[in-house]
């Protein structure tokens, strides 16, 4: 997430980049027209090393570790070959629409560079448009190879891609007009009224078996407020990846990690049941999370550190809203919540100044040096400084690897308690 500049205005946010007004013609007519911008190239290699860590696990469970059904296998495989697609078209798509944001005076400066030439260079903003633009249109073409008229999963997948695109829509307008963030935190819930709609699936929860003792019930519906939970769940997730930010790459870094345990997950439920609506449900969660991931590997290889684009809030609640979605109606919610670890803790680290209760500054990024190019924690709430308080300063790059790591590691514990609690706990 960063601020825009424009020609008529200043606006800021409060992650990654500042603006301040345009200081000489010439300066202003470079930025609208864009004529001698020049995107980095791709950091394709990073991209490699990431994709083989993240995507090798899954891809073995589905291909050869468990015996997935041909008919289930056979639309997977054509999302992921759709996906493949929809990756080479968003690095294609990115330069291209670099210019048109640049012509528009949409950039931002990187404040974690301040002070250094790279701090200087106007970044092209809001890219993630690019992200949310090819994964529709990939989720919208697999609709030709799996779905039939009378199939009963797709007015609940069009209804999840209708949520979605309202969210994209949303967080563009908040890119453009900079809407303050007590707004912000409504949006999602406007956004899940389609999938909230046309939700048909149960309402019920499964007691945890130490509490059916207590309760009575081994089932309990919750009916409407189950309805209200899911609207919540989206708020939650939307905002969490908004505000978990602030390093280049981190935003993308967080999804693709997540997107990778959505993946293998489902593949690991469909792999030890047999009950084919459970399968239906899971091969839902895919369908929708292969082209998010695909894309956002895309736009990663321009937002690695040094990031050459922005992806702004149009790709943080996107994201969100995207897996949010996949968690409702692939009947994971649980699950999905441990693999937001950090996101919680970040969420309930910076609940003090979301609250009001403690002064809240427009930026809460962590001090840069620009003689040792290393980042120094400050008392604001977030984890990234809490994390640079504790093990000490450390470089954009760096912090950021280790906060994925952190990421990945939480997801790994959500494997490991739902491996030592099953067949206890439900």
């Amino acid at each position: 997430m960063a601020a825009r500049k424009r020609a008529s205005s200043v606006t800021n946010s409060a992650k990654t980049a500042l603006s301040e007004p345009a200081s000489s013609p010439t300066e202003l007519k470079t930025a609208v027209s864009g004529e001698d911008f020049r995107l980095a190239p791709p950091k394709l290699g990073v991209i490699f090393v990431i994709s083989s860590l993240l995507c090798s696990l899954y891809l073995y469970l589905l291909c050869f570790h468990y015996n997935v059904d041909n008919e289930l296998k056979r639309p997977i495989l054509i999302n992921a070959g759709l996906s493949l697609v929809g990756f080479f078209v968003t690095l294609k798509l990115i330069p291209v629409a670099a210019r048109y944001v640049l012509r528009r005076n949409m950039f931002g400066f990187d404040i974690n560079k301040r002070g250094t030439p790279q701090g200087e260079v106007k970044v092209p903003e809001s890219l993630g448009i690019v992200v949310g633009i090819v994964f529709l249109i990939v989720a919208i073409v697999f609709q030709f190879f799996n779905f039939t008229e009378d199939s009963v999963w797709l007015v609940e997948y069009n209804a999840a891609l209708a949520s979605i695109c309202f969210m994209i829509l949303l967080g563009f307008v908040d890119d453009v007009l900079d809407v303050p963030w007590r707004v912000k935190l409504l949006l999602p819930s406007f956004a899940t009224l389609p999938l909230l709609m046309a939700y048909a699936g149960h309402t019920t929860i499964v007691i945890p078996k130490p509490l059916v003792s207590y309760i009575g019930l081994e089932v309990f519906d919750l009916g409407r407020i189950y309805k209200l939970y899911m609207a919540l769940l989206a708020v939650f997730c939307t905002n969490s990846i908004n505000i978990h930010a602030g390093l280049n790459g981190l935003e993308i870094g967080q999804t693709v990690v997540i997107a990778a345990a959505i993946l293998i997950h489902n593949v690991m439920q469909i792999g030890a049941s047999v009950d084919t609506e459970y399968h239906q449900a899971h091969a839902f969660s895919i369908y929708l999370t292969q082209p998010l991931m695909a894309t956002s590997l895309a736009m990663l290889a321009y937002n690695w550190y040094p990031s050459a684009v922005f992806v702004g809030d149009t790709y943080t609640v996107f994201a969100g809203m995207t897996m949010a979605v996949v968690g409702i109606l692939g009947h994971f919610s649980e699950t999905l919540l441990i693999f937001f670890l950090p996101q919680v803790l970040n969420f309930l680290l910076s609940l003090p100044q979301l609250a009001g209760i403690v002064k809240c500054p427009r930026h809460r990024l962590p001090k840069y040096d620009p003689a040792t190019g290393l980042l120094t924690g400050t008392k604001d709430g977030t984890l990234v400084n809490v994390y640079l308080r504790i093990f000490g300063r450390k470089s954009e790059k760096s912090l950021c690897i280790h906060l994925l790591v952190f990421q990945a590691l939480a997801c790994a514990f959500c494997f490991m308690l739902r491996h030592f609690l099953a067949g206890w706990y439900k």
